[in-house]
């Protein structure tokens, strides 16, 4: 997962996607994070039938740009469709996935596009229960490939949930240490991205933490870092992340 490439890869991002692409839509943040929260309570009330998602639909966004309302930073599982289970549609969201929503260079370069050239208000990481890539990390299974390489970015999160659950080991840790892998994602985009946290700190961009429930399709909103606007040391003078504010729970 680890690269030397990220100027290389959000230059090559903004010549791919220049063409056609627009700046965000206008909305405040807060506003942003009401839309998804509203549509995943439509996601749980069983109101979705693909919205936004029309051939008209299609034929606008590719004649006038995409306006997305949120960049989001979610796990590749298949059962984890942000789109779905935010209720929204065709050039709604900005989204990248990766196992374990862990935040390399590449994604991070993604999430710069997102902020920056489309000025999304909002930006989204979601962890999951259940995640098989956080689960490797705190039982330490056995890894082949580059799957390894992608856990060691888990490892900090697994370490974090040992400190604030100290009697908890293996298969009890895991919860913990998927709210613990959600902020350190945000930690680490706001540690790396000079461009991240210059638009939070102008105020034109919300970072918020949440957690989805394979169970039965709930959001869990964990909110903001505690203080998003001071510099970045800080905010986690130690290499741990500040829990914020729940936003919303449903």
């Amino acid at each position: 997962m680890k690269t030397h490439h990220a100027p290389l890869v959000f230059s090559a991002l903004v010549l791919l996607f220049a063409a056609g692409a627009a700046p965000g839509p206008g909305v405040a943040p807060d506003e942003a994070l009401q839309q998804l929260q509203a549509g995943n309570a439509r996601f749980l009330a069983g109101e979705n039938r693909h919205p936004r998602a029309s051939a008209e639909r299609v034929a606008s966004t590719a004649q006038q740009g995409q306006h997305p309302v949120a960049s989001i930073l979610s796990c590749s599982d298949s059962r984890v469709p942000p789109e779905i289970v935010f209720g929204h549609g065709v050039g709604d969201l900005f989204v990248v996935r990766v196992a374990g929503n862990v935040c390399g260079d590449d994604e991070m370069g993604s999430l710069e596009y997102g902020v920056d050239h489309l000025e999304t208000p909002l930006l989204v990481v979601m962890g999951h229960t259940q995640c098989g890539a956080v689960t490797a990390a705190v039982t330490g299974a056995e890894l082949h490939g580059h799957v390894a390489a992608l856990v060691d970015h888990i490892r900090p999160a697994v370490a974090a949930a040992q400190r604030t659950n100290p009697r908890l080991s293996g298969a009890a840790l895991v919860p913990a240490t998927i709210e613990a892998n959600v902020w350190e994602s945000i930690r680490q985009l706001l540690k790396q991205s000079s461009i991240v946290r210059g638009r939070v700190a102008a105020g034109k961009l919300k970072i918020v933490g949440a957690v989805y429930h394979l169970e039965d399709g709930r959001v869990q909103w964990l909110g903001p870092l505690a203080d998003q606007t001071r510099p970045f040391p800080a905010l986690a003078p130690s290499g741990d992340v500040p829990h914020g504010i729940p936003a919303a729970a449903h």
